[in-house]
């Protein structure tokens, strides 16, 4: 690139470094650094979503496919409508109202077992580390087709500004660099196809008559395991996006449920603009740039958007959308770092070790410390990964977290009668069958494959949903904690106008006698015990909540005048009732 595409690019890094300078500032809690205090609007948290969801392999790689193999190279986009409808119509209200500041607090809503909260943790960080470890990989590989720099630079470079970016700016650090590269990348993208679109006189049938026609037929599967090959791979995407730990983080940055599906909405609609855009972006490098020169660039065809922005704005529109890339690329990793982190500082230090006897300033911390170490560990992983097959990474992550996240998200917000050893055998079971299938697939043996399917989550999604059914039927009943056989209750105070406070009992993190202040809309979820009566002067407080027995079922009684009219906001309180199916002792 020369000089003036290079100002660009680094302005691009300026940016961010003047995001996370701001964000830094107002980096005070751990409710900050985890949620970014669960501020953000729809909208924000929309375009959040979308940059930490397209990743330079969508930007790049699915265009460069298109551009090589044609409409082969976008079944990997159909599957991404399955997955925003199940955040949006299944997942992302309930997330909201039982999650705090992780995926495994929503995980344990149900059970106070350290266990599964500690399985929980792994399972993230086990995911995280292996999308961190491939995006570094890529990451590299491109900035150094990009700059010229050497691999290892390039590597430790966006690892240095990564560690930056997170330890001192948290989650709204991370919020304002993915907004911006979700803004630059849509921006970068239409400014791509109305360019491409005018070169063929403002006609897009110009442009898709210009390619080869073979590139604008799919191609038949040659076999019944090559079309159940294709299945599984959609499969795994739907299914993975709807689990993928640092997607399912970004449900608890916003004050409640209703603002949580605003932001799938906005997410849902800049995706699918970005994901019609792309064939029109990779047969316009097709068609402009030429099979053999996107070839000799890449053979993956990887550089295709940068070859075609080449083309038709020069070396500046160059720099334009190698800046994006890089957005691309920075949001990405700074998503999954805050949810490994936040898996290994709140839920395995702060929950199980420390059993929730830590104090704000000493999780905020522990947060900043595994960050940095979160960092240096993945980008020491990434330098010598170099070579690996990328996309082994990427289909066992997906197959991973569709295989256990999913499944114990889903019987966790719906069925009644699962049980924390359901979910533990859920959640075993599916890692375990996403592991071994995919050692077993083309991916990593090749031709001599025992599992003729490169990603095998048709058959693990299955197997974790089944293990949970099982683990819930066949193994013990949770224990309710009280002394008397009964229903449990769980509840979520949320956003009263007045501080409520409880007179006995304790907080997810452990501490008794804690209180909801005003405006503060972080769910609090905890199990309602006999006898636990509650005092506040909101209008919509919970006063006294009664445990009777399993036959009368229970009640949840309610006192102070109600509103004249609803609220705009939600509810004060938010009610989840949960039986409980066994005889606690005594």
């Amino acid at each position: 690139m020369n000089p003036a595409a290079m100002s660009i690019f680094v302005a691009v890094v300026l940016a961010t470094l003047l995001l996370t300078w701001r964000a830094a500032r107002r980096n005070r809690t751990a409710a900050d650094h985890y949620v970014a205090g669960g501020r953000l609007g729809g909208w924000q948290n929309g375009l959040a979503i979308t940059g930490d969801f397209v990743s330079a392999a969508a930007f790049l790689g699915i265009s460069g496919a298109i551009a090589l193999g044609g409409f082969d190279g976008y079944y990997t986009m159909l599957g991404v409508p399955l997955g925003f409808c199940l955040m949006l119509f299944l997942v992302a209200g309930p997330l909201r109202n039982l999650g705090r500041y992780t995926l495994a607090d929503m995980l344990t809503g149900r059970s106070s077992r350290n266990t599964l909260r500690g399985l929980a943790a792994v399972n993230t960080l086990f995911i995280s580390l292996i999308y961190m470890v491939a995006q570094f990989v890529g990451a590299g590989g491109l900035v150094s087709l990009l700059t010229g720099l050497d691999y290892r630079v390039a590597v430790v470079g966006i690892g240095v500004l990564m560690t930056i970016y997170i330890t001192l700016g948290g989650m709204l650090a991370t919020t304002w660099i993915q907004i911006l590269k979700a803004t630059l990348l849509l921006l970068g993208t239409l400014t791509l196809v109305v360019l491409t679109v005018a070169r063929f006189g403002m006609s897009p049938d110009a442009v898709f008559g210009a390619v080869d026609g073979r590139l604008l037929r799919p191609s038949p599967p040659h076999s019944t395991w090559a079309a159940l090959d294709l299945f599984s791979l959609n499969v795994s995407v739907g299914l993975g996006i709807a689990s993928l730990p640092h997607l399912l983080i970004r449900f608890l940055t916003v004050p409640d449920a209703r603002v949580a599906r605003q932001s799938v909405i906005t997410a849902g609609v800049f995706t699918g603009l970005f994901g019609i855009a792309l064939p029109m972006i990779g047969y316009g490098a097709a068609a402009l740039v030429g099979p053999d020169a996107l070839y000799r660039a890449s053979s993956a065809g990887n550089l295709a958007a940068p070859q075609l922005a080449e083309v038709l704005g020069g070396q500046v529109f160059l720099g334009f959308i190698a800046a994006v890339a890089f957005a691309t690329i920075v949001a990405v990793l700074a998503g999954l770092v805050i949810a490994t982190s936040g898996a290994v500082a709140h839920d395995l230090y702060g929950a199980v070790l420390k059993r929730g006897r830590v104090d704000e300033r000493s999780q905020l911390t522990a947060a900043r410390i595994t960050s940095f170490a979160v960092c240096i560990v993945a980008m020491a992983l990434a330098l010598g990964a170099r070579g690996l097959n990328l996309a082994f990474l990427i289909s066992l992550g997906l197959a991973v977290a569709a295989a256990t996240n999913l499944p114990v998200l889903l019987c966790t917000i719906y069925w009644r009668r699962f049980t924390s050893t359901g979910a533990i055998c859920g959640t075993v079971v599916g890692l375990g069958a996403a592991v071994v299938l995919t050692l077993l697939s083309p991916s990593v043996l090749g031709a001599s494959a025992f599992v003729p399917l490169t990603n095998p989550a048709v058959f693990c999604a299955p197997a974790g949903f089944l293990a949970c059914w099982l683990g819930t039927v066949l193994g013990p009943p949770d224990r309710a904690s009280g002394g008397c056989r009964s229903t449990r209750y769980r509840y979520v105070l949320r956003s009263a106008t007045r501080p409520i406070s409880w007179d006995s009992g304790h907080d997810p993190a452990g501490r008794p006698g804690a209180t909801q202040r005003a405006g503060d809309h972080r769910a609090i979820v905890r199990p309602c015990h006999a006898g636990d009566r509650f005092s506040g002067d909101s209008s919509r407080a919970v006063r006294h909540c009664d445990r009777r027995s399993r036959g009368d079922g229970g009640t949840v009684s309610t006192s102070g005048r109600r509103p004249r009219r609803r609220p705009r906001r939600p509810p004060g309180v938010v009610l989840h009732r949960v039986r409980c199916t066994a005889r606690s002792r005594g």
